[in-house]
Parts: C-alpha cells; sequence; structure tokens
C-alpha cells in the first residue's frame, strides 16, 4: 500500500501517489491529498447541542455533526487542488477532507505527458475507485458518508459519476460545474466536427482563448492575510492547450446532462450570480463569472436529479471560494447552511 508522505501545501496536508498503469505517454497516476487539521476536535455548535437535546443525547457525548463524513475534491481544468480554506471549513466541522488531482494535472502530471488529456470522462472512474479505496483504508472505524465536492469540470465529472453510481454519495456539492457549452446553441452543431476531428487527430490543438484575465481577476481580489500561491506549471496562465478528443470527451459530457441524470443525493449548486464576457479587462471581471454563462448552467442544473438546490451568489467569481472576501464570505454562508440541513436530515444525524 501506498504511504502518505508530506504534501507541497506544508505540514496541514500529505498525499499519497495512486498508480493507474501506463499509457501511450508512459506511467500514470493520481494524487489524493488529505488534509490534517492542527486543531482539536470542534466543540458542538449551537444546533447541534439542540438537536442532542431533541434526541435525548448528553450534550458531552455529542460528536460534531459531520465527525462520519468524507469529503472529496476535485478539481476543475487546468488546475489542482490548492484551496486550503476550503479544507479548513470541513476538518473544523468535523469531517475529513480529501483531493484528488486526476491523471495527468497538477500533482499526477510526468514529463511528457499531455496535461489534462483523457478520451472519455469515464476513464476517470478509475481516479476515483483507487481514491476511494486509500480513504477507506484510512478510516478505521468503518464506512463513512461521503460528500463529492467538484469544481468546474470537476464538477460534471463528479455529476456523472454520482448519477452512474447512485449508492456513492450521499450529498454532491459543485463549485460553478460545467455543465453546459459556453455557447449552448451550437453545441449540437458543432459535435460532429469535433468528433471528425477526435477521431483523425486527437492531440489536435484548439485556438487558445483563455486571455489570463480570470487569473487577474483573482489576483485583484485574492486575500492578502491569506495568499494562495499556486504553481505555474500545474494551474498556467493561459489555461493548458485544448485537444481535440478531450474537448469530444467534454461535449459528449454536457450533453448526458442534458439528456438528464439521476444523482441520488441530494445536489447543491453554488453559482455567481452573473456572468462577464472576458474580450477585454475590465473590474467587471472581478465580481462574475468569466468562463461559463451561469444562467445556462442554473437550467442543467436541474436536470441533475430530483433534489438541487441553486444558490447564486453575489460578486463571486468562477470560483465562488476565490472570490472577493465579501462574495467568498457569502458563498462559505450559503454552504454552511446547506451542509447543516442535509447533515441534520440524512440518515445517521
Amino acid at each position: 500500500m501506498a504511504e502518505w508522505v508530506p504534501d507541497v501545501l506544508g505540514d496541514e496536508f500529505e498525499q499519497q501517489t495512486l498508480p493507474l498503469g501506463t499509457d501511450e505517454q508512459g506511467e500514470v497516476v493520481a494524487t489524493l491529498v488529505r488534509a490534517l487539521p492542527a486543531l482539536p476536535p470542534p466543540q458542538p455548535s449551537g444546533w447541534e447541542r439542540f438537536v442532542g437535546r431533541l434526541r435525548g443525547e448528553p450534550a458531552e457525548q455529542k460528536p460534531p455533526m459531520l465527525d462520519d463524513v468524507d469529503v472529496l475534491y476535485v478539481h476543475g481544468w487546468s488546475d489542482y487542488f490548492f484551496q486550503k480554506r476550503l479544507a479548513r471549513f470541513w476538518t473544523s466541522r468535523g469531517a475529513r477532507f480529501f483531493a484528488l488531482d486526476l491523471r495527468k494535472y497538477g500533482r499526477s502530471l510526468r514529463d511528457g505527458q499531455t496535461p489534462g488529456f483523457i478520451k472519455h470522462l469515464s476513464t476517470y472512474d478509475e481516479d476515483i475507485a483507487v481514491a476511494r479505496e486509500a480513504m477507506a483504508a484510512d478510516a478505521p472505524d468503518g464506512p463513512r458518508r461521503l460528500v463529492l465536492l467538484g469544481h468546474s469540470t470537476g464538477g460534471l465529472i463528479l455529476s456523472i459519476w454520482a448519477s452512474r453510481h447512485p449508492e456513492a454519495a450521499d450529498a454532491v456539492i459543485l463549485n460553478s460545474p460545467w455543465l453546459e457549452f459556453q455557447i449552448a446553441p451550437l453545441r449540437a452543431a458543432i459535435t460532429p466536427m469535433v468528433e471528425l476531428q477526435a477521431r483523425l487527430r486527437p492531440l489536435e490543438v484548439a485556438p487558445q482563448a483563455d486571455l489570463g484575465f480570470y487569473a487577474r481577476a483573482q489576483g485583484e481580489v485574492a486575500d492578502p492575510d491569506d495568499p494562495m500561491e499556486t504553481n505555474p506549471k500545474w494551474r498556467p496562465v493561459p489555461a493548458m492547450s485544448v485537444h481535440a478528443a478531450w474537448l469530444r470527451a467534454i461535449l459528449h459530457g454536457h450533453r448526458t446532462v442534458s439528456d438528464g441524470l439521476s444523482i441520488a443525493a441530494p445536489v447543491c449548486v453554488l453559482l455567481s450570480a452573473r456572468s462577464a464576457v472576458p474580450t477585454h479587462w475590465s473590474e467587471e471581471l472581478t465580481s462574475a463569472d468569466s468562463v461559463l454563462v451561469v444562467e445556462n448552467i442554473a437550467h442543467a442544473a436541474l436536470k441533475l436529479g430530483s433534489s438541487v438546490t441553486v444558490e447564486r451568489v453575489d460578486g463571486a467569481l468562477h470560483d465562488v471560494f476565490l472570490s472577493r472576501k465579501r462574495a467568498r464570505d457569502d458563498a462559505y454562508a450559503r454552504l454552511e447552511r446547506w451542509v447543516i440541513g442535509w447533515a441534520a436530515s440524512s440518515t445517521g444525524s
């Protein structure tokens, strides 16, 4: 069994390399990161104490509400896990937090590999499977509730996975999930062309559309008291190149969502209140999603399952948890409200 070793994020985190065999570009691995909270277990909140009293439980014996919860985070395109603040949100409430750098991303990227490249989203079933095995091996007390947490492309991947594995997840939380193509009416029209290109030249590179404005917006609103340094090789500006076969996989995922998923668990979708087109730099880009068309994502989210909550965060960026402080605090407050309601009402709470 692989060992946990120190992670690049420092003493609060460890990582484990998960072998996935080889492909035409060599060794393939995923990397699982786990948070190691330095603080003692949190005291029960007022809500937890209230629920405990209703159930006749002694207050001093009531564990944190998320004490039996594992969170598995999956990043977006041209990205990797680096959000310490997000991990602390969960660990401070009693949950165990894990983040998965998918194959050929971030910590899992090896020399000679095409960053982020896959031909089918279902390939990531292997990454998720080995991550869950490692999480289970690290849980001596037995089965735990699973919360899936995905950002952007990671949200698309986890949504489809959760629909195909209806018994696996107890809750799904999506941070600006990429559920629909940016120009939704054109998706059906361009798909045949992308299909042909993917078959003939799977590594064909599409024109680079990223002008670096989203990264600049994140820098403009960054919290100086809690800086987030990133590895430019793992999170480049402009973003990683888009290849034909990868784009075909994404468009197929969008069509799958459009046809309707059947996620059995309750779903929470966090989105910015508005989008902004990043054709030139403006201050508007510091308070809007400049990557996705949020109205289309909000509409597509209703096709994920029978229990979907959509939270629209005024002033949020594409990653709502990297927004300006006011919007970020609002996003975390909305997340906490949803999680408290889910935890109090779900089985075993």
